[in-house]
């Protein structure tokens, strides 16, 4: 009986390198490429119009618009209150700004303390109701303020609008200061209560300077929204005229080079306050951090 001669091996060809760690690597690049265009066209987006109005601030428009560059100039920079109905919107648009704040913050900080370290009846009613103005058209609630004011017999003007922007501006201080409050530790407040410190002498020595980033921060966003402000106030403002009403009423005759610039001058004020609050944010940071070390 034959048997069967053993066959030399093939030669062993070694596989080839996978292919799927190199075509990973080439579409994580092209990820971060698209996401890179982008971002910055979405930037671009954002920030397009701020940049059309702090260009045009230095226009020397020869009409009554400023739509069309004619040429460069400072004119409008070392005159930006000669028109004097624009410097008083913006006087009574600071102003009420500056109050709706101080007191929109005060009201707010006290409620987010309130609904986050309290328990007490209505306390669901009272969270629904914060968050209520922010939810809601700001049609509805200029609609409704005003309602509110000519059935109580309360002429319209800068006392109303101050009292709309205080009442949408506390719902933001809530949020802000509540976030804050619910990332803080407790026991660092009881521990007050335990050596002796009443819930006053707590709260202004250890709950307020713990949560006071989130309180300067609240008061920014407070500031901007009363400045900011059109639907509400235009709503409520009977003769009074602020400064976003001023720069609509304006758009239909012809809108002062000088909006630009005093535009540009907000914008900045906004932008140094943040940039104040970050740093002190981390001032306070740093040396929180070096207390505990040592």
């Amino acid at each position: 009986m034959a048997t069967a001669l053993p066959t030399e091996p093939a030669d062993v060809v070694a596989p080839a390198p996978a292919a799927g760690p190199r075509r990973d690597r080439e579409q994580g690049r092209t990820r971060k490429w698209l996401l890179g265009v982008w971002s910055t066209l979405a930037i671009l987006f954002l920030v397009a119009p701020i940049l059309f109005m702090i260009v045009f601030s230095f226009n020397d428009n020869q009409g009554r618009f400023n739509f069309e560059w004619k040429g460069f100039t400072l004119k409008h920079w070392a005159h930006p209150f000669a028109d004097p109905d624009l410097a008083k919107a913006l006087e009574n648009s600071l102003l009420i700004a500056v109050l709706a704040t101080a007191v929109a913050t005060m009201m707010g900080t006290l409620l987010a303390v309130a609904l986050v370290r309290h328990r007490f009846r209505g306390r669901g009613a009272a969270d629904f109701f914060v968050f209520l103005p922010m939810a809601s058209p700001e049609v509805v609630m200029g609609a409704s303020l005003l309602a509110m004011f000519l059935v109580l017999g309360i002429g319209t003007g800068f006392g109303t609008i101050l009292v709309a922007h205080i009442m949408f501006s506390i719902s933001y201080v809530v949020v802000t200061v509540k976030s804050r409050l619910e990332g803080m530790d407790p026991h660092v407040e009881e521990a007050s209560r335990d050596l002796g410190a009443g819930e006053v002498s707590t709260f202004f020595r250890v709950t307020l300077p713990m949560i006071a980033p989130g309180v300067a921060a609240a008061a920014v966003l407070a500031f901007a929204l009363s400045i900011d402000d059109y639907i509400v106030t235009s709503f409520n403002a009977g003769q009074t005229q602020t400064f976003p009403l001023f720069i609509f009423g304006a758009t239909r005759q012809g809108v002062p080079p000088q909006v630009n610039v005093l535009s540009t001058m907000l914008l900045l004020l906004v932008l140094g306050l943040m940039v104040v609050n970050v740093l002190v944010q981390r001032a306070l940071a740093r040396r929180d951090f070096k207390r505990r070390e040592a």
